[in-house]
């Protein structure tokens, strides 16, 4: 289990965490999201002990990860930006890898040779973007780890490499009860793997919740009225309303049987209920029409 606990952070007088909390259950997959600048990089490097907080504590499994090569040495991480040794091959990184995690397996190693097709000879910094991602992904698979911290984790990679990827590591999961932390600005993408997401703004987690959740307490309502109805109800509680000829589209922070009994009084011809994507309460949650994409004339 990954517990972040009233974490602040302030650099040069600017608050990056202010109070963040957070909990991953083992054997999960958490999905931090949130805007550009949220906090989102800076709580990732507090949980991998890069970091330490100015207030609040960090624990893996319950101990604090702050100087713990104990705790460190259960972790992987793969961040947007993967670091490796300048003139290292992927063999020496290999090797790197191998002395610094204990389990680091050489058997899923090279079985993972016929997923990952890559020179281990060949120097890493000749690889294209989206080789130095699967490079990554090769030897943090390969070293076992209880915990998997992944910051924009598929960035650079095709459709099957980004599914072969997600595959292998749902069925770490699910046999190993491996818990993944990962923030990614691909909503879409989030929505297929996630049991839980976290949505963070201006350093705090605002909403902590399993997807289904969220789901739940969201709704988006298409609705048709009577031609005698001129103008949309003006107390219908939606945090956004949209119009396209006829057909008038509510999003309503409740779930869908509430929503439509309260919109059933109006005697719509029509009323249907549709799922909000990730995506879609992402930007209601943060605020509404503040978030929205705006129509802008150049």
């Amino acid at each position: 289990m990954i517990e972040v606990k009233g974490l602040t952070k302030t650099f040069d007088g600017f608050k990056a965490l202010d109070e963040a909390t957070l909990t991953a259950e083992k054997g999960s997959v958490y999905g931090l999201v949130g805007p550009n600048g949220a906090g989102k990089s800076t709580i990732i490097r507090h949980i991998l002990g890069i970091y330490k907080g100015d207030s609040g504590e960090v624990l893996i499994d319950g101990e604090n990860v702050w100087e713990n090569p104990g705790i460190k040495s259960r972790i992987a991480s793969i961040p947007d930006d993967w670091y490796y040794f300048n003139s290292a091959t992927l063999k020496d990184m290999m090797k790197f890898y191998r002395g610094f995690y204990p389990n680091f397996s050489m058997e899923r190693y090279e079985k993972l040779k016929e997923v990952f097709k890559l020179d281990e000879n060949k120097n890493i910094r000749t690889f294209s973007k989206g080789m130095q991602k699967q490079a990554a992904f090769w030897l943090a698979i390969s070293a076992m780890p209880d915990f998997l911290v992944l910051d924009e984790p598929v960035d650079g990679l095709d459709p099957v490499m980004r599914r072969q990827i997600w595959s292998i590591l749902m069925a770490d999961v699910a046999e190993r009860q491996t818990t993944v932390l990962v923030s990614s600005h691909n909503l879409r993408e989030l929505e297929d793997v996630c049991d839980h997401v976290g949505i963070m703004d201006k350093g705090k987690v605002l909403i902590e919740r399993s997807l289904s959740e969220l789901q739940d307490n969201m709704v988006k309502l298409q609705v048709v009225f009577d031609e005698s109805v001129k103008e949309v109800p003006t107390d219908i509680p939606a945090l956004h309303v949209s119009s396209l000829g006829r057909v008038h589209t509510f999003i309503m922070r409740m779930n869908a049987s509430d929503a439509t009994a309260l919109l059933s009084k109006y005697a719509p011809v029509l009323i249907d209920a549709v799922p909000l994507t990730l995506e879609e309460i992402f930007i209601y949650e943060l605020g509404g029409k503040d978030y929205a994409v705006k129509d802008i004339i150049l």
